[in-house]
């Protein structure tokens, strides 16, 4: 029987979670939240979803047809993905674990509200059976990936930089726009959130916020305990589920290139939900890995969100489901 998925908030994430859900056998969508009318509710309606609104708001978006109230759409899933601002899922849990509902936050929650972080390639079995569960952020799940590729060679210390974008494509509330705002405290969150995966994975980050819209740039370096040359390296990313390697030689210079790749590629909203590493950045100097790679935030958690459902409620194991997913979503 297919599980039944409510997508509380349809915004950047719950939008792109809310098709991907729809595309799985083994999930069905009971539908959206939202919680005002707006340009995102007319285009639920026409994608077909059923729409939920805070009780006693329905006559708020005009003739739209309304499903019901949230509480009424928690009451007819098995799953809630919750997809609202951060800081909204800490209230939202209460609800959820009063209806007796299994629910996915996302990585601006913090760990302490769920039972596991998650990254599909570093630690499916964590989420196996858990009733609340973090997909972690774009930043990190980036960082988890490549880095799960390099712990075959045994992995030291990690350092990362993270250029972080200024906002979302369709913000127009935040910034900066003429600035390079440094996150001054070192380490930032982001290595603690990867230990969230990977525990004990010895890793300092460092942030700055850029004023661009359509990636993150990370620059990485990474000291191993094992021997490896660049090749070995280029192997484990190429063998990595959803990392991508790109060449700068091919005329993909920028992350304004790769999001051209991905336009080119037929993606549904040019999403791009693997991880770029460009080739010509991975060197080996005295047993430390240096590498660059770029992740899509608008899109690279959304298939991490199906296989935390198949893992909460046990119905593949890793390799078959990163692979269903993979297939139903066109990753290659």
């Amino acid at each position: 029987m297919a599980i039944k998925v409510a997508i509380n908030g349809y915004g950047t994430i719950g939008k792109r979670v809310a098709d991907a859900v729809s595309l799985q056998d083994d999930m069905r969508l009971v539908g959206a939240s939202l919680t005002k009318p707006s340009f995102k509710a007319v285009r639920a309606a026409e994608e077909g979803y059923d729409i939920y609104v805070p009780a006693g708001q329905e006559k708020a978006f005009g003739g739209m047809k309304i499903k019901g109230s949230i509480s009424e759409m928690i009451g007819a899933c098995d799953l809630v993905v919750d997809a609202s601002p951060e800081g909204v899922g800490e209230q939202n849990r209460a609800l959820y674990r009063k209806a007796g509902k299994k629910a996915i936050f996302q990585g601006g929650e913090e760990h302490e509200l769920v039972q596991a972080s998650f990254n599909a390639n570093a630690n499916y079995d964590a989420a196996k059976g858990k009733d609340f569960v973090r997909v972690v952020s774009c930043n990190t799940t980036g960082l988890c990936r490549t880095l799960n590729a390099l712990k075959p060679f045994g992995i030291e210390n990690a350092y990362a930089v993270i250029v972080r974008r200024g906002a979302d494509p369709g913000d127009s509330k935040t910034g900066p726009i003429n600035a390079i705002i440094p996150e001054t405290h070192i380490p930032s969150h982001h290595g603690a959130d990867v230990q969230t995966v990977i525990p004990n994975l010895p890793i300092v980050t460092a942030a700055v916020k850029v004023p661009t819209t359509i990636m993150h740039v990370h620059v990485i370096s990474v000291r191993l305990k094992r021997q490896a040359a660049e090749k070995d390296i280029l192997g484990a990313f190429e063998s990595e589920n959803r990392v991508m390697v790109v060449e700068s030689g091919m005329g993909l210079k920028s992350t304004a290139e790769i999001m051209e790749l991905a336009r080119d590629m037929g993606r549904k909203r040019s999403d791009l939900y693997e991880i770029a590493v460009w080739k010509e950045s991975v060197n080996v100097k005295k047993g430390v890995v240096y590498f660059m790679q770029a992740v899509h935030q608008e899109s690279g958690v959304v298939p991490e969100n199906i296989d935390a459902i198949r893992a909460m409620f046990s119905l593949a194991d890793r390799e078959k489901s990163i692979s269903k997913t993979n297939k139903t979503m066109g990753i290659r």
